[in-house]
Parts: C-alpha cells; structure tokens; sequence
C-alpha cells in the first residue's frame, strides 16, 4: 500500500489587540507537488492561495539580466462569481492583478543569487477569498515560501505585512471594512538581518479616502513621523512571519541545487575597463545634460572597447558590463566623498521647475509640469458618473469615478519602442498617482462628475510618477475639480557604502535616471502641505534601516513644499469650468417617485431627455444626476423632475425654458412642466417681434419651438400668465412694450 502525499504545516498568530488576532497558514505537500516549491497560504482559513515555484532547466545565458516572471492569477470561482466577460472566462490580468505581481517582484528579486540566468516562475492562484480580506500581501508571503521550498539560491525569506492606523493604532493584515476607518494604508515587505533586525526592503503606501474627513475631526494626520512610527510598527510582523516561513523551510525545503551562475563581468575585464577610462569616464560624469553627457560616454564606451577588445576575444560583453559598472562606481564615489552629483546639485538641491496650466486647447483641463529635462502633461475630462469605471474583479470596489492613467511613450527617452497597451510599469505609475491624489477629491456628492486624468510623459529623466501627481494636481485645479488641496510628489534615491569601517548612508532628493539605476533606493514620497498621501519604496538593498528611511522621508518634505510653492504660483484654486465640459446638477427625490419619473418603460424619463436635450441618471436612493452640454438644459430638467417628484406651485419671476404646444388667435399656450401650462398673450409677443405689432401668432412662435418665458401673474384659479425673458434685458422691459390694450379673448 502506497504511502500518502506527506502534508508539512506551520501557522502563527498575529494580534492586534483590540482589533482581534489574524491567523497566516502555510502549508506544502497539498497542491501542485511537481512544482520545484509549493505552498497553500491561508488567511484565517476562508482565504486561500496556492503559490507553486518552477525554474527552467538551462540557464538564458544570452540574458544580461534575471529571468524572474510574477504571475498572478484571479480565479472568480474564489468569490463565488462568474466572470462578467462575454466569454464567462477570466481575460487578462486586471489591475489589482497586475499591482499584486509588482509588489512580489520588487521585494522577491533583489533577493536571488547574482548572475542566476536560469528562468524562474512564480505562480499565484487566488483559490477562495473571503470578499473582506486583501490577498495582495498574503500572496508576498506565499511567493517567498514557494520559493524557499523549491532549492533555488534564494536569500529569503521575505515577510510581508499591511498595516493600517486605525483610531491611533497599527493594524495588521486589516479588512476592507476596517480600512474605511483608517486614516493611512502601509504595505512593507522586508527580512531578518543576521542581528535580528528587521530591514526593509518594498514599501507601498497610501492615505485613504477616508483620511481627510478624518483629520478634520481630530484624527492624527499621517505626517512624516507618523509614517515612520508605521515602519517600525510593521517590523514586528514581520518577522513573525519571516520565522514562521523559516520554520517551514527546515521541514520541508529542498536542499539548495547548484545553479551556473554568469557574472556580467569577470575582475580581470573591469581592471582592463578602469585603467584605461577611469579619468575621461569621471570627467563625463560631470557633464549636466543628459544627452550630451550620454553622448559622451558612448563615444568613450566605443574607445574603451577598440582599446580593450583584443586582450578579451570572445568577451566583449563584459567589457559593456565592466564599463556600466565603472559608470556607477565613479557616481557613487563623487556623491560619498565629494557629496556632489552628477548635474552638480548638491545632496538636497532641486532641479529647475517649471508649472503651466491650460496647454491644450478644448479639452477640460489641462497642465504642463517639469522638473530638470522630466515634462509631464497632465489632461483632465469630466463626465457622467455613469461613464465611471466598472470593475469585475475579486475586490469589494465595484466601480472607480477617478480614473488615472499613465503612458510613457518611448520618444520620451529619445528612444524608440512599442506603442499600445500599458506595461505593468505604466499600471503601477498610474495607481500610485492615482493613490496619491485620491485624498483630497471631492466627494461625488460635491462633484457629481466621472473624472478621468491622463498623465502624459513627454520627457522623462528621473520620477515620471511624481512629476505625474504634480501635472495632475494642476490640471485638475484647471478643470474646475474642487480639490481639498493641492498634491506634489518628489522621488528620493539613495547611496551607501563603507566608509572607515561603517556603512554610511547618502539620502538624495529629485533623482536623475541615472542616479535610480547607479544608486541603491527609488523611494517616492507625495503629499499636501499638511501631510503624506502616498510613497512607495524599492531597494537594490538586502534591506534599509528604518531610522534611514526616517531622515529620508524629512528631507522629501523639505522638498515637497518648495514644488507645491511653485505650482501654487501657476494655479491655486479651483477655475471656473471649460465651456466645453458637461453641466452636472443634482437632484434628490423621495425613492417613491422614482418609478414616476422613469414612468411605463421609460417614457417619462425618456421625454424629459428629448424634451431638454439632458443625460439622467438615477440612483437607488433617489438622487439624480442631470447632464448637459449648458446650463439651461440641465436646468429645465432638473424643473421636469421636480414637477413629477418634488411638485410646488410656481411663483411670480420663476424662469422656465418652456415648449409652444398649442397657438390661438389671442397667444400661445407654453409648456412649462408637466401638466403646467402657462399664456403668453400675443401683446407680450412684440418682445420677440422687434417691438413690432403681432399680427399673427404663428408668425413669431409655433407649436414645439422652445423659448424662454417668466411668470408675469398668477390668477385666482391659479393660472399662469407669461411674458418673454430676452437674456441681458430686464423682463420688465419685456413686459412693458404693451402699447394698446389687450384683445379680447372672445
């Protein structure tokens, strides 16, 4: 009789104290058992995902980088849904996917053997999902345990944790129905140094669309202190969750199988490289603008592989590599001792900023923001909030009234490339801009509009996302959107190393491209003036200290305000709206009448849009959002469905945009709200006529023109008389053009 699949578990115990205990579970031996390491993670044990590690057999060795592939994949079945595709299958990733596999990748990769060329492929199944619980951070901890189990050089494990401030405490792994009460949102992955510390290494976080309600009414702001007493809250659970995996791995972890590793460069070649290019290399860093300067190194890169290239036949993309590598010594060398950069700024220094609004013509909104040679064009459009984005996804958000996209075209670089669907970079930009402006929205009760925000990279040398908040914030303003306050973003970078026997840490603000790649931290921080709104970090680190972090997120301040000063001086207030975008009013009814005004399939509703020309639409709980391209159209409806729902008797002096429905020999009877009529007497027409005598009705007005009338009187038997109203004329001066007295009825 054959033996079982053996079965190996570990779980731990997160407490939060008032806020209850969250159970993590992992086990192997369950699923996926030829996977090269497999895991089933369990959240309080109604949320399920199966994570399952392979690595190909031969390595790509024509690869110069690692060839690690983050796959997440949503089952509906998970949530008890079936997919709202045409096909009833799941398509391709949706963006909670997309961001969940980013958030993996930027702790998991730093962390695998240098020079690792084989293919590894991590694979994530969303099996059961409690509809209240985030996957996202479950799925980091699963990853690194697969991973862990499968014998690959991997330097693990890493821990991952959200922590959300709750009523002034951090919370571990909250729901979604505890978020709605938090004021911030904190997602840090980091591991165990051999001291015991915890390091971080990925930090992605936000302030909820809650906070700002919440700060008004006495709850600490997420300022730069807070945020780091967050980092340190998360440290804890961290390693938690790291020993737990740890204890796993002793049970159940393959022995760790030997690899080829190909270093990009062997000591000999970059000896060769750094004798012979050193000094001009050095001096062409110094070269501010980028494109001369890269046009520089190129020409020495060239002559360094004439010089060099006959000592090492056959390796002569070592040479490339060995040549890259002196680039980014020489950099971090200047920034360490000299503490200079490459344009010459000093450690905190900004480059030259610039901010323009209304660069685009018609368009609803529009914002021109750059910061050294990065240019940002910002574009907002308002519309329907039924054109809001609907979701069908495992997550509780159903649909998204503030859309923020994010392109990056490669002529942005001055390179050339694919153009069409966003890349998973182009998605997380997006969302963390997105994240970053989302506090300070207004309600859709004050702003009943769909917004849609382009971000728009139109050169890009250092933090796109960022100069992305900032344009969009501008454009915004532009448009007329209402925001609580203006966001700017900066992007902070990072160099360390030894120096006399300590590892020193260089914080620098407003990076170049080349400092992102040289350096060993991204760490991009926006805010308001008052407090965070979003940051997001990666490391080339095994991890960074907390307290480093700190120092970094005071300096990104300092550097925040001076940018919100610079746009302040572009525009600081909401503007009054383009011509060109919709007018939205809102209306609320008794629930009771909305079957009145929608009417037997549809009628009502649909002659009060033909009637005015508006777009409505109307919500379960009785409020109505009325559409159109002008005000007065928008207006006459909101009085159509007022007349249905919400019926008062009209008053002497109310305006309505009225329809001629029948003509007589004495007037013509107007329209003026369903089941309301009103006179407007053939004397009171020679307003319309010039002045002149109307000999015939029929001659100034007929049945179904629209006109603009005002109640003149308002009799016993509560009929109305009207008289025309001419915009930029007094109505009085209407009336008054009665020369002769009236004719008879009869």
């Amino acid at each position: 009789m054959n033996e079982g699949p053996v079965i190996s578990a570990v779980e731990t115990v997160l407490d939060n104290g008032k806020f209850g205990t969250r159970t993590i579970k992992f086990e192997t031996g369950f699923l996926a058992r030829q996977a090269a390491g497999s895991v089933t993670a369990y959240l309080d044990e109604d949320t399920m995902l199966l994570s399952a590690t392979t690595a190909g057999k031969q390595p790509k060795d024509h690869f110069d980088f690692f060839p690690l592939t983050i796959d997440v994949e949503e089952r509906m079945y998970a949530a008890g849904k079936i997919p709202g595709s045409f096909f009833r299958s799941e398509g391709r990733p949706g963006e909670d996917a997309i961001l969940t596999c980013r958030l993996i990748d930027r702790p998991l990769r730093p962390t695998f053997k240098k020079g690792l060329r084989n293919e590894v492929q991590v694979v994530i199944t969303v099996m059961a999902l409690n509809p209240d619980n985030p996957y996202d951070v479950l799925a980091i901890n699963a990853a690194s345990m697969s991973t862990q189990l499968s014998g690959l050089p991997f330097s693990g494990p890493v821990g991952g944790v959200r922590v959300a401030l709750i009523e002034g405490q951090w919370v571990a792994f909250p729901s979604h129905s505890q978020l709605e009460k938090a004021v911030f949102d904190m997602v840090v992955a980091g591991r165990v140094t051999e001291t015991g510390d915890v390091a971080i290494m990925m930090v992605e976080a936000e302030a909820t669309e809650a906070a700002w309600d919440l700060i008004q009414t006495g709850t600490q702001a997420p300022s730069e202190a807070v945020v780091a007493s967050g980092l340190d809250a998360a440290k804890p659970f961290i390693k938690q969750l790291c020993d737990a995996q740890s204890e796993l791995a002793k049970i159940a972890a393959k022995p760790v199988q030997e690899f080829p590793i190909f270093l990009d460069y062997e000591d000999d070649v970059y000896a060769a490289v750094a004798a012979a290019a050193s000094d001009e290399t050095a001096a062409a860093l110094t070269i501010a603008g980028k494109q001369e300067r890269e046009e520089k190194l190129d020409d020495i890169k060239a002559s360094v592989l004439e010089q060099v290239a006959p000592q090492f036949e056959g390796r002569e993309k070592e040479i490339g590599a060995a040549f890259r590598s002196l680039n980014k010594s020489l950099v971090r060398q200047r920034v360490l001792r000299d503490k200079i950069r490459i344009d010459g700024r000093g450690l905190a220094d900004i480059r030259p900023l610039s901010a323009e609004v209304a660069v685009v013509p018609r368009v609803h909104g529009s914002a021109l923001f750059e910061r050294g040679e990065t240019q940002i064009l910002g574009v907002t459009t308002l519309d329907m909030l039924k054109l809001e984005q609907q979701l069908d996804t495992l997550s509780p958000e159903k649909h998204r009234r503030y859309m923020h996209k994010y392109i990056f075209p490669p002529f942005s670089t001055g390179e050339t490339g694919r153009v069409g669907s966003p890349k998973r970079r182009e998605v997380g930009h997006g969302a963390l801009a997105r994240r970053a402006l989302l506090p300070v929205l207004p309600t859709r009760e004050e702003f009943p509009y769909a917004i849609r925000q382009l971000s728009e990279a139109m050169g890009s040398n250092g933090s796109t996302s960022m100069g992305s908040v900032c344009a969009s914030t501008l454009s915004l303003l532009q448009a007329g959107v209402p925001l609580r306050a203006s966001v700017a973003g900066i992007a902070m970078g990072l160099i360390s190393d030894e120096v006399d026997g300590k590892t020193e840490y260089v914080a620098l603000t407003d990076i170049l491209g080349a400092e992102d790649a040289f350096g060993d931290m991204d760490f991009k921080v926006a805010g308001t003036r008052e407090f965070v709104t979003a940051l997001q970090l990666d490391t080339k680190l095994d991890g960074i200290p907390a307290e480093v972090l700190a120092g970094a997120l005071t300096q990104a301040r300092e550097a925040r305000l001076a940018i919100l000063d610079v746009m302040a001086e572009a525009i600081d207030e909401p503007e009054e709206m383009s011509v060109h975008a919709p007018r939205i009013i809102t209306v609320k009814i008794p629930v009771d009448k909305i079957g009145e005004v929608i009417g037997p399939k549809g009628k009502m509703i649909n002659q009060i849009q033909d009637d005015t020309g508006a777009s409505i639409s109307i919500e379960d709980d009785g409020t109505i959002y009325i559409g159109a391209t002008n005000g007065e159209s928008a207006e006459a409806a909101r009085q159509a469905i007022n007349a249905i729902a919400n019926p008062t008797m009209p008053e002497i002096g109310e305006r309505y945009l009225g329809t001629v429905v029948k003509t007589t020999n004495f007037g013509a009877f107007v329209s003026l709200l369903p089941g309301k009529d009103g006179l407007l007497h053939i004397t009171k027409l020679r307003a319309l006529n010039d002045g002149k005598r109307v000999e015939a009705v029929e001659d100034v007005v007929s049945v179904g023109q629209k006109i603009q009338v005002q109640i003149a009187e308002i009799d016993d038997r509560g009929k109305l008389s009207l008289i025309p109203f001419i915009e930029g004329e007094e109505a009085a001066e209407a009336a008054a053009e009665t020369v002769e007295a009236p004719e008879s009825d009869a």
